[in-house]
């Protein structure tokens, strides 16, 4: 795995939490319109919250790896390019920094900035399950 390769996954996980979020939001939408009364609407918006909220740490968990792991291959990568006889040619970390709008500090501050708005959004959207009601 490269760079590039980390962060296409990176970038997926990030949808498929968003696709996921937003599936249960119009699930909490229907509940609210079938609930025979406030009471039951608010248990099933409850059982529901804490179903999103268990989707969402796991997301943030598997998230937080993939980042990680492209750090990693970052570092490697930054060895490989100073080592006097590499054994093996990188895919290049300064060509993914010039793409990429930067590496280092920058690239990894645009990248946490990207993850915690994705983090923000699904928070957002698991209290707008639980306002429902």
């Amino acid at each position: 795995m490269d760079y590039q390769q980390a962060q296409n996954q990176l970038a997926l996980v990030q949808q498929q939490n968003q696709t996921a979020m937003q599936t249960l939001q119009a699930l909490a939408q229907k509940l609210a319109a079938a609930a025979p009364d406030p009471t039951t609407g608010r248990e099933w918006a409850m059982d529901l919250r804490e179903a999103a909220m268990a989707m969402q740490a796991q997301a943030q968990s598997t998230t937080m790896l993939v980042q990680q792991m492209a750090q990693y291959i970052q570092q490697l990568e930054g060895a490989l390019a100073t080592h006097p006889n590499a054994p093996v040619r990188s895919a290049g970390w300064a060509n993914q920094q010039s793409q990429s709008g930067g590496g280092g500090f920058l690239g990894s501050l645009v990248g946490g900035l990207g993850m915690g708005a994705g983090f923000a959004a699904a928070d957002n959207i698991v209290n707008d399950i639980f306002d429902l009601f």
